[in-house]
């Protein structure tokens, strides 16, 4: 009997941010392969609240409140001092509210911006702060500084943070390819995070992944982890809320205008978006690849510490909101039936299986949005592999 492994699955993951980081056998060539296939045929998750910006009509997004039922700790003498950069973006708002939502205790916050928006008033937990100039000399008795201001910010100010004993936490993409720095997924490799402590006065440097490189590791990892992952095959269908808030308002006026009858307005993407799929917007590579695609390759070999893992990914943009969804197919060097990646996936941490054949009902972009676990569905043998192990998973 053959004992090839094929999982096909699909799932929805909420984009990944950088404030989790913080928070929370040999194998041979495909024809004589002894092992395993699996394929995540779908997964959703709401990576803008995970990296890659705010929840509109959010406490912090608007003013920061209280959620229901939910006693924050907020200000307390034993919590770190923090200091959000870039807090008047969507993802430096995104970070006050995943501050509120895990009841982060914190001592002190500062919110940093660039001059331009210095000055301005942030309302968060009950209180209201006005926004300062970010500087090298911002750091002075900060325990954590959460960076969303781009790479070039991350690259002028992190050093200064850490040189002043920050723990830095950047969402660019400035040091993820650093040997040096961790790239940290909190539920793939909190082990990256040894020796990095809070409030010691020594300063670090942790990097944010890319939002479809993290949806594809926490669903993955748990199964490589299992039965060592030797292929993974991805396909992304990602949402306007990965590139941002001015991409999401662009999307919804699109909408509006070709419902009636108008001709679409193009600022953020070059073509049309509303009622429309496209190759991600990256940049398009030598080797016909575009950075997004890149990414993932590079960044699931570093988290994994494991070059030898062969990875190819599509990466498309859809007109979804908020969301992004991704096909995984995943081949193992070593036996996985379907019933036993299920049941890891359901235990899995930042995993939830939503797998309902009887009644059709698998992830969505839409019931994944404002939500941080990765779900998962779609959980099946691939056909096209031969052996009886082979499934797909989402």
């Amino acid at each position: 009997m053959a004992t090839e492994a094929v999982l096909a699955a699909a799932a929805a993951v909420p984009a990944a941010s950088t404030s989790q980081s913080v928070f929370s056998r040999k194998s041979s060539s495909p024809s004589s392969f002894n092992g395993a296939h699996l394929r995540h045929g779908f997964a959703a998750s709401d990576n803008f609240s995970r990296q890659s910006g705010g929840r509109k009509g959010s406490p912090a997004s608007t003013a920061a409140g209280k959620r229901r039922g939910v006693v924050t700790m907020g200000l307390s003498q034993d919590g770190p001092s923090i200091a959000v950069v870039g807090v008047t973006g969507a993802v430096g708002q995104e970070f006050l509210q995943v501050l509120h939502d895990r009841d982060f205790p914190y001592r002190s916050i500062k919110m940093l911006a660039s001059k331009r928006s210095a000055g301005k008033k942030q309302e968060f937990e009950g209180h209201e702060y006005v926004v300062e100039e970010l500087t090298e000399g911002s750091f002075d008795d900060v325990d954590i500084a959460l960076f969303s201001a781009g790479g070039s910010i991350s690259k002028k100010f992190g050093p200064a943070a850490v040189n002043a004993g920050a723990i830095v936490v950047d969402n660019s993409s400035a040091f993820r390819m650093d040997k040096d720095i961790p790239l940290v997924v909190p539920e793939v490799n909190p082990e990256a995070l040894n020796g990095i402590k809070v409030g010691n006065g020594k300063g670090a440097l942790i990097a944010n992944p890319n939002c479809s490189t993290i949806i594809a590791l926490v669903a993955a990892t748990p199964l490589h982890k299992a039965a060592k992952v030797k292929r993974m095959v991805v396909s992304t269908y990602q949402a306007a809320s990965g590139a941002g808030a001015a991409a999401m308002a662009e999307l919804e006026q699109q909408t509006r205008e070709v419902l009636a009858g108008q001709p679409p307005t193009c600022n953020i993407f070059s073509q049309q978006y509303a009622f429309n799929i496209f190759s991600h917007n990256a940049s398009v590579l030598e080797n016909g690849y575009n950075e997004e695609e890149m990414k993932m390759v590079k960044e699931t070999h570093k988290i994994w510490n494991d070059s030898s893992v062969k990875v190819t990914a599509t990466c498309i943009r859809v007109p979804v909101m908020r969301a992004h969804a991704e096909s995984i197919n995943l081949q193992f060097e070593s036996p996985l039936d379907e019933d036993t990646a299920r049941e890891i996936l359901q235990n899995a941490p930042g995993v939830v299986v939503i797998d309902d054949r009887e009644r059709n009902r698998f992830p969505t972009p839409l019931e994944a949005s404002n939500k941080d676990d990765v779900a998962v569905g779609r959980i099946r043998r691939d056909i096209s592999q031969d052996g009886n192990w082979g499934m797909p998973v989402p």
